[in-house]
């Protein structure tokens, strides 16, 4: 059972080998210091960082990620080390946040090996800090025990470091922060060759620059498959189906260095081979294969573009990830022919010195040029291949404004996946991604009701926000409601205001909802005490072997409430039956969407942060608050809402509620 920690508590280890799990809201930098009895660093070579991130029985990560995984071996620390301090830093200089007050509170997570939770800690009450001290794993009396500690620094990690007692405090700082900045061994591994049906091969598109044009010696960039993810976007990362060493499967060939991303499908042998995708146009030669519809493995079409979409999903991550690391190469080589440059008296003197300079400054331009038009090359690719994929969407995966709405009929089996909006990269803006999660949903859904950074002054009205976000989970009920065979899928909601009457009028109005929406506090109380009983029988049933002896007349359809103004109207019970129904209704069929504000709900303080963290964060409007496991950009969400004026809602209704009468 995992102990979750609060700020000075301690929790006895009894393992040796762990991990450290981080998740935060943004991009940190993890390091670590050892420290003797006296929880004094004896100096810099005690403190591991992106810049030096290994030390016996410790390792860090090398650059700053909003996911970190940290190893630990406690059988291999020196005798003289009685502590190891968990810390955690904001990166400077980057644009991001600087403090920890502007982001999601951090977790944190001590694990074993196979993945099970010892103790986790959820760093709240930070505000001004720009770095804090998470965890302390200390010995006592020959055992380890590890203590949430959760003290900030509003100085950052120069502060944090000579509170620790080093010298170098400012200097250590200034190398770790140079370290992320410049990207010291920034890489892009490349994920495992998937032996699995419907997996997905393509060619990765290859390092921006090469040797011969100044770049660093490429590394082998293998061929990769698109693993089966359930979903890659939870601020955790643990629903990702990425493992963590890629090295560890089979890699096909190294592509040629420098060749476009290739889109026609490589033969493969499985076992029983899927139905095969179709085959592109011959391109003419030297030129990359025509993009078709459908071209990955799978059992059927709709397997086949989900695995398409994936595919583009990873190649956009990886091209604009080969981007960034030959631009951060450009300006790491500028920097330091320019600091050769001016440290050669001989240079200062007449204008050796200026054109110097002037030849660094060209050497850049024409790398980070290559670099942009390899991007470029690449992003007309995906943009093509876009192109084609999108109007072949079955509804599922389509927008709201794809022609497939306007036949739509109810289906007769509920499809693969469902897209919950669309993603996109700073430098491909216009390149939008599906973004499409599995069915049945492993997670809740939260729709962040409060404001975020893509509300500007234009929205004066307080209240604006909360209707956006209510808007936008209509629209998402509407999708689920019409993906499911008739009868199979149920939506309560609870309103205790009645804040969301306008939003909820044509579900109300189509009768779709298993029940009126629920008012004030008895409201709430009847449907979270109906949807608990739910779920305690059908996992008395489940565990019993006896799944099909549920009373007469059940429901056995998916269930999804919809929680809207939340907290009001919730008192201590409420929220304990709501936490119940997010960690254990998905596996038993029931799902919750909350459409809420977390700071109006502050007044729980940490007893809700594992509710939070449990529920998978979306925004109505554009935000880059999501970032992927693998790579770690900060992909930006844009929601998919029903086009103004449009009638495709209504009609889709319509069309469910005709379905409902006819085969039920």
């Amino acid at each position: 059972m995992t102990a979750e920690l609060v700020r000075g508590q301690n929790h006895s280890l009894s393992q040796a080998r762990l991990e450290i799990r981080v998740s935060a809201g943004a991009p940190v930098v993890a390091s670590a210091t050892l420290s003797d009895e006296h929880g004094r660093a004896r100096g810099v070579e005690w403190v591991a960082h992106p810049g030096a991130p290994t030390l016996p029985g410790l390792e860090v990560s090398k650059q700053a990620a909003a996911d970190h995984r940290l190893a630990v071996d406690l059988g291999a620390m020196p005798e003289a080390v009685h502590r190891v301090n968990v810390l955690l830093a904001l990166p400077t200089g980057g644009g991001g946040p600087v403090r920890f007050g502007a982001v999601a509170a951090p977790f944190v997570a001590v694990t074993g090996l196979d993945g099970t939770e010892v103790a986790s800690y959820t760093i709240t009450g930070l505000d001004a800090e720009s770095a804090v001290v998470a965890l302390e794993l200390y010995r006592r009396q020959g055992a380890w025990k590890v203590r949430a500690v959760g003290q900030g620094y509003a100085g950052g990690l120069a502060e944090l470091f000579a509170d620790q007692g080093l010298s170098e405090a400012h200097q250590l700082a200034g190398t770790i922060n140079e370290a992320v900045a410049q990207g010291l061994a920034r890489s892009v591994p490349a994920p495992p060759q998937r032996t699995a049906d419907g997996d997905r091969t393509r060619q990765a598109a290859a390092p921006a620059l090469g040797p011969d044009q100044g770049g660093p010696a490429p590394q082998a960039t293998p061929g990769h498959a698109i693993p089966q993810p359930t979903s890659p976007y939870g601020p955790q990362g643990t629903q990702s189906g990425y493992p963590a060493n890629p090295s560890a499967a089979t890699q096909p060939s190294v592509p040629h260095v420098g060749s476009p991303v290739d889109y026609s499908h490589p033969g493969r042998q499985n076992a029983a081979p899927p139905p095969p995708p179709p085959t592109a146009p011959q391109a003419p030669p030297g030129q990359p294969a025509q993009p078709v519809a459908g071209d990955a493995t799978g059992w059927s079409m709709d397997e086949r573009l989900y695995n398409q979409v994936w595919g583009m999903f990873e190649d956009l991550a990886r091209t604009a990830a080969a981007y960034r690391s030959a631009v951060d190469f450009a300006d790491s080589r500028m920097e330091k022919e320019l600091d050769q440059a001016l440290s050669d008296p001989r240079s200062r003197i007449g204008g050796q010195g200026d054109a110097a300079r002037e030849a660094a400054r060209v050497k850049h331009a024409q790398l980070v040029d290559q670099a942009r038009q390899a991007l470029d090359r690449d992003l007309a690719q995906l943009a093509a291949e876009s192109d084609v994929v999108e109007p072949a969407l079955p509804p599922a995966y389509a927008r709201w404004d794809n022609p497939v709405w306007h036949a739509y009929r109810v289906p007769m089996e509920m499809p693969m996946a469902l897209r919950l909006g669309d993603l996109y990269l700073p430098e491909s803006e216009l390149l939008r991604i599906p973004m499409l999660v599995r069915l049945p949903l492993e997670r809740g859904l939260w729709i962040d009701s409060g404001r975020t950074g893509s509300l500007d002054e234009s929205y004066a009205d307080a209240h604006a926000p909360g209707r956006l976000a209510m808007d936008t989970a209509v629209a998402l009920a509407v999708r689920l409601l019409a993906v499911y065979p008739a009868g199979e899928f149920a939506v309560h909601v609870i309103d205790p205001a009645g804040s969301g009457a306008q939003a909820l009028a044509p579900l109300v109005r189509t009768g779709l909802l298993a029940s009126p929406p629920a008012p004030g506090a008895a409201g709430v109380s009847d449907v979270l005490t109906q949807l608990t009983q739910r779920v305690d029988l059908v996992q008395m049933a489940v565990r019993g072997g006896a799944a099909d002896s549920l009373p007469p007349g059940f429901d056995t359809a998916e269930q999804l409430l919809i929680v809207n103004d939340f907290p009001h109207g919730f008192d201590d019970r409420a929220v304990t039956q709501l936490r119940y129904l997010a960690d254990e209704g998905p596996a038993v069929g029931v799902h919750l969407m909350m459409v809420a504000d977390r700071e109006e709900a502050a007044g729980y303080g940490p007893l809700l942060d594992p509710l939070w963290r449990s529920l998978m964060r979306l925004t109505p409007l554009p935000d880059d608050h999501l970032a992927d496991p693998w790579v770690g950009h900060a992909w930006t969400y844009e929601p998919a809402l029903v086009p103004p004026g449009s009638q495709v809602l209504q009609q889709v209704l319509s069309q469910i509620a005709q379905g409902r009468t006819k085969y039920m």
